[in-house]
């Protein structure tokens, strides 16, 4: 599956995809409303940054205790449950006069019930397509989640002055509810992926499981900590430029968007097999700039430069699948995604505290620069280029054909037999 039109052919993919869509809209216009809130009752950096990432770090506990869930609970009520879930929070947090630790408090809640819900989201989409079609629909996802935080930071922040932040959580709230009804109602019901209850103790064993191979442990810090740490760069917008901070989360969304179509449309496998560590390279190097507090369309060249490095993501997922028995893959993409937005948190917590103690400038200047350095050190051991300088796809480990990842060991049996899905047929334009 190679081309869009193949992709929206398949049955359910649409409407998986409007929902999504909406989803993310709903998100992108709820966070930048709650920042505004904070930022202008406070005048922190800092917690106007844990305002909008906050409630990734809270994907740690629930990474933790829930994120079986994602393969045991059947996806359509399960994802239903949590935009219904998400809609209730934004209109508690538009309540006048709710405290500042009460807004935080949702917040929490909302982010640790929720971490469950990419592994849900991206089993499902692996489901949906054939497995060969998975870089391509969560590319257009990708794009499509771009395209959405274009309109909604600036439709967002056009509502936030029009109206007021509170206003704009309520309309982010009715945003969720109409991403709740179009997953119920555009989807079908499917059986979990794996059998057994969700529970603590299974989330602890195949977390443990999935960690335990060595290549599949590069992938996931290489998900988490450059994409982490530069998402602390972008919780300083409000605080860089307050007037101007939709128009650089929008440049950072078309970056991204360009990104994403790149790679997952016209990248053949020969080139993704070297592309990994440059696009993440990408993605902080440009950060560096703001050491010297660039005026705003300097700033917004650097954004939108910066974001196509998110494309890099889209390839370690890729490699993450091949690396993950078929029942496992909703919580080893559930623990990618959760960790991806635990470390969005932390970012955004490192960012911001430097940010009061220096400058918001100066904060990220400081994470683009550790982001650059974590890439350095993991590249020898996700093998991003070939020793005979040839690309081709990974082998069985997730290196390259006759090379181990450091310390590698043979791959794991897994401890439940695979699941039984039909193999998909090769289709043409």
């Amino acid at each position: 599956m190679r081309t869009y039109r193949e992709l929206f052919r398949t049955p359910e993919f649409t409407p998986f995809f409007a929902a999504v869509s909406v989803q993310t809209a709903a998100q992108t216009a709820t966070g930048l409303a709650l920042a505004t809130l904070v930022y202008t009752r406070t005048g922190s950096p800092l917690l106007s940054a844990l305002a909008m990432f906050g409630p990734s770090l809270a994907q740690v506990a629930g990474a933790l205790t829930l994120l079986s869930a994602a393969d045991r609970l059947p996806p359509r009520a399960t994802l239903t449950a949590l935009a219904l879930l998400s809609a209730a929070a934004a209109c508690v947090q538009a309540v006048p006069g709710l405290p500042l630790w009460g807004a935080f408090a949702v917040l929490l809640v909302v982010g640790a019930a929720g971490s469950p819900g990419g592994g849900v989201r991206y089993g499902l989409l692996n489901e949906i397509v054939p497995r060969e079609g998975f870089l391509i629909g969560r590319s257009v996802l990708n794009m499509t989640g771009g395209a959405m935080q274009i309109c909604g930071f600036a439709v967002g922040g056009a509502l936030v002055a029009v109206f007021s932040p509170r206003g704009t959580l309520l309309v982010g709230a009715a945003l969720y509810v109409v991403a709740a009804a179009v997953t119920r109602f555009g989807l079908s019901a499917r059986a979990p992926r794996a059998a057994g209850r969700p529970s603590v103790r299974e989330t602890r064993r195949t977390n443990a499981l999935l960690w335990s191979s060595v290549p599949r442990r590069y992938v996931f810090l290489a998900l988490w900590v450059p994409n982490g740490l530069v998402v602390g760069c972008e919780s300083l917008y409000v605080a860089y430029a307050p007037a101007h901070a939709g128009l650089l989360f929008a440049g950072g969304a078309l970056g991204m968007l360009a990104g994403d179509t790149l790679v997952g449309r016209f990248v053949t496998a020969r080139w993704r097999a070297r592309l990994g560590a440059p696009l993440r390279l990408l993605l902080a190097a440009p950060y560096l700039l703001f050491a010297l507090r660039p005026g705003l369309p300097l700033a917004l060249a650097a954004v939108v430069l910066a974001s196509v490095g998110f494309a890099a993501s889209l390839l370690l997922q890729e490699r993450l699948l091949a690396l993950t028995p078929p029942e496992l893959s909703g919580q080893a993409l559930g623990l990618g995604s959760s960790g991806t937005l635990a470390m969005q948190g932390a970012g955004a917590a490192v960012a911001g505290g430097i940010a009061q103690l220096t400058s918001p400038a100066t904060g990220m200047a400081v994470v683009a620069g550790l982001s650059a350095a974590v890439t350095l050190a993991l590249a020898p051991g996700l093998g991003d280029r070939y020793r005979d300088g040839r690309g081709g796809p990974p082998g069985a480990d997730g290196t390259p054909p006759g090379r181990g990842a450091p310390g590698a060991r043979a791959p794991e049996a897994p401890r439940t037999p695979p699941a039984t899905r039909t193999p998909p047929t090769q289709e043409t334009s």
